[in-house]
């Protein structure tokens, strides 16, 4: 067994379940692939990075993530109203749909109609899963040191002249 344990600096390869707190599962890939990703890259949200901090190749668990923690809570300044002609004709608008727009760097941005009227659209920009208290079970398969770490940026000294 390796002394070497989640943290800073690390890439850890592990197998993962996201669940609502009815069970529901959300995300798995206990079926499939393991996912590796380097501690502090981004790749998992800073909620989930901190409960799995300390743990060791083998280990596994079940914690409880708050919204916080993983995707936020919604925002209202996120959910917009549009007129029906911004969508086509033929396009079958109901509420639970999602839809594409551009945005303006041109990166797809979904969202889903929450609401309709006979001039409006309203469409959710928040993340499905924003204001949703996770379950978040891991299992640690491997943890090596990263090649490439968010903190091996070192300072050009000669700036500070």
């Amino acid at each position: 067994m390796s002394d070497v344990v989640v943290g800073p600096g690390r890439q850890v390869t592990l197998h993962f379940a996201l669940k609502l707190e009815d069970g529901q599962v959300v995300d798995s890939n206990f079926d499939g692939q393991p996912a590796t990703f380097v501690v502090g890259d981004g790749n998992l949200p800073q909620g989930f990075e901190q409960v799995i901090y300390g743990l060791s190749e083998g280990d596994q668990g079940s914690f409880r993530i708050p919204p916080v923690g993983a995707f936020g809570m919604p925002n209202p300044e996120n959910i917009r109203e549009f007129t029906r002609d911004t969508f086509s004709d033929d396009m079958e608008l109901q509420e639970g749909l999602v839809v594409s727009f551009a945005d303006a760097a041109n990166s797809e941005l979904a969202g889903v109609i929450t609401g309709l009227t006979e001039s409006h659209v309203e469409v959710d920009f928040n993340h499905p899963l924003a204001g949703k208290e996770l379950l978040f079970e891991v299992k640690v398969l491997n943890i090596t040191q990263a090649i490439h770490t968010p903190e091996t940026h070192t300072p050009d000294k000669s700036a500070e002249a």
